[in-house]
């Protein structure tokens, strides 16, 4: 499952007169789910049920 747009990442990439990778939407999502977990995490801990910014 990928949480992100390929075309948005390229186009960002695209901005700063680089190339983007074919698997670099892959990676980009991969790594936002890896942060999401660590902020649901954060938040559980803090005895909340709402994940908010400042856990990222």
């Amino acid at each position: 499952m990928s949480y992100v747009v390929a075309s948005k990442i390229k186009e960002v990439v695209k901005k700063h007169n680089m190339m983007a990778a074919g698997d670099l939407a892959e990676a980009a999502s991969a790594f936002l789910e890896a942060a999401l977990k660590a902020a649901v995490k954060r938040a559980s801990d803090n005895g909340r049920k709402t994940v908010r910014p400042c856990d990222l």
